[in-house]
């Protein structure tokens, strides 16, 4: 398939820039796998479109404020730093800004200058392997005091409350971007889901900012995906196996979860109590192992999630789902509405 099979036309107007408030009186796109009919709810009908005895298995990783402004301590000369990923303690990969500046050796200072930042490498992709030094017990404290969310770069405006990127249920401290499709669930939603009869299964799956790069290579087949670290643990690994013993259904919250559970079940061929990295590419002709649902946002143009999404419900499903969306002037990407496939 080429890349140019998932484009499609999206008006600036329509990319959402605030979350909606409250997060679950967004929009809900219902789509039949098998019908590919379409029906217009908003998501707290989750608890009339869900069955009892569905789990719902949920992203909990936590965004870092991992977006940190600066000095370069040998010129006063405003840079700044991206956290990607940590390499060992207290030394992490970075995207840096302007990066041909920064050269080995560099100190970039924070705040009140108790954070600093020593320039350790300079990788091929242009990347950097920078060396933290702070007064804090863990560099997440100073991260607290001195970072920003790292909010995509189609998003302009600037958040009050930092909270509005992060799930109600984020606790494992780890992602450079959301799963933005937990965003729409509010603590009342989810103990009205359980009432119900739903059930929660918590994994981990730290986004990287991959999640945002597009594909370049027009054979989709020739695209490298990045790679991202997952965690399911045993009680997660029993709950999806009870549902799938009785007959329910496990629906993915988020193409993160969804990649978590594939993932998985390709690298043990099942799912049980494992972790480890992924750089599972799932596009249109992938035979879906463990999912039966999914909740997700809508994605950007040619991206690796709207392969995703049209590998699990159908190519012709999906780009007519997304023209519906567009004439519908539903909201797009991160802070935008959501999509329930079943």
């Amino acid at each position: 398939m080429q890349k140019s099979d998932f484009y499609f036309d999206l008006p600036q107007e329509l990319i959402a820039q605030e979350p909606c408030h409250p997060r679950d009186a967004a929009r809900l796109l219902c789509l039949s796998r098998s019908s590919g009919e379409i029906e217009h709810r908003i998501f707290s009908d989750l608890t009339q479109l869900l069955c009892p005895g569905d789990l719902l298995v949920i992203n909990n990783s936590k965004v870092l404020p991992a977006r940190l402004i600066g000095k370069k301590q040998q010129t006063g000369a405003v840079c700044e730093l991206l956290l990607l990923r940590e390499v060992v303690k207290d030394e992490w990969e970075c995207l840096a800004k302007p990066g041909k500046r920064l050269h080995t050796g560099n100190v970039v200072e924070f705040g009140d200058g108790s954070l600093t930042a020593e320039i350790l490498e300079t990788k091929e992709d242009g990347n950097k392997i920078v060396r933290f030094s702070y007064d804090t017990a863990t560099l997440y404290e100073k991260l607290d005091a001195f970072g920003k969310m790292p909010l995509p770069p189609y998003i302009q405006k600037q958040l009050e409350d930092q909270s509005e990127y992060q799930t109600v249920y984020a606790k494992e401290l780890g992602s450079a971007a959301a799963p933005t499709a937990g965003l729409h669930f509010t603590p009342e939603l989810m103990e009205q889901l359980r009432e119900k009869g739903m059930q929660f299964a918590q994994v981990t799956l730290h986004v990287g900012l991959g999640t945002f790069r597009p594909v370049k290579e027009e054979n989709i087949f020739d695209h490298k995906m990045h790679t991202e670290w997952y965690s399911i643990d045993s009680e997660a690994a029993r709950k999806i196996a009870q549902t799938k013993e009785r007959g329910g259904r496990v629906i993915a919250v988020g193409t993160t979860s969804c990649r978590t559970l594939e993932a998985a079940a390709q690298q043990h061929g099942g799912i049980c109590p494992c972790s480890g990295d992924t750089d599972i590419f799932i596009y249109p002709g992938y035979e879906f192992k463990v999912i039966d649902g999914l909740i997700t946002n809508f994605h950007l143009p040619e991206s690796t999630l709207i392969m995703l999404v049209s590998a699990f419900c159908g190519y012709e499903n999906t780009m007519n789902a997304y023209r519906t969306a567009v004439a519908e002037k539903y909201r797009f990407f991160s802070f935008g509405d959501a999509m329930l496939i079943v």
